[in-house]
């Protein structure tokens, strides 16, 4: 997987690499699918939500920037899959997932693969975990017509937020940068198809 889908496209940062060889992609897909957890796409996890195709997993980190001594927010959880690829690279990451069944599942398939420097919570992503910021990594693995503010908030000066931006169908995938007085600049890039960010409801 890492040397015929990422490294051929172009993804050369060393920890990514190292991260995404590390993480058991087969323990985040669901029973009848381990057969598949390689190939090059997306797969079903229930729930109407997605594992992303590796490497836009890989792709996002890269971007993101991700580095030893970072703390990373994960808007998007879903199996944990990206959780555990960051947790292989910063030292804290925070994960919010909308979804209940979703959110426990991922906790605990976390704890079990022993990656202890992360956090789950269950709840609505769009305002960001606010008592843990700022964050230099933040990454949101579903799609949405704007960036929520409040995730832009939490961004440390210097850090970096990427999420993929637009509606239903294909979205470009953007990256925030923010500078170190407080503005930032969105960069696009590829398109990319994700599950719409869901709010909870009031």
């Amino acid at each position: 997987m890492v040397r015929e889908q990422l490294v051929t496209r172009g993804i050369s940062d060393r920890r990514v690499l190292a991260a995404m060889r590390a993480v058991p992609r087969h323990r985040f897909v669901p029973p009848e699918l381990v057969a598949h957890a390689y190939d090059d796409g997306p797969l079903p996890i229930g729930h109407g939500q997605t594992i992303s195709q590796p490497y836009v997993v890989a792709m996002m980190t890269q971007l993101a920037r991700a580095a030893p001594g970072q703390r990373a927010l994960e808007v998007g959880c879903g199996s944990g899959y990206q959780t555990a690829v960051l947790a292989e690279i910063v030292d804290e990451v925070y994960a919010i997932e909308l979804v209940p069944e979703l959110a426990e599942a991922a906790e605990k398939r976390l704890q079990e693969l022993g990656l202890n420097r992360v956090q789950v919570r269950q709840g609505d992503g769009w305002n960001g975990w606010p008592e843990a910021a700022p964050f230099h990594v933040v990454l949101v693995a579903c799609a949405a017509d704007e960036i929520p503010p409040p995730l832009v908030e939490q961004l440390a000066p210097g850090g970096r937020l990427v999420m993929p931006v637009g509606g239903r169908g294909l979205q470009r995938l953007t990256v925030v940068s923010k500078r170190s007085d407080g503005t930032h600049d969105e960069h696009g890039y590829d398109a990319v198809a994700f599950v719409p960010l869901l709010r909870a409801r009031l």
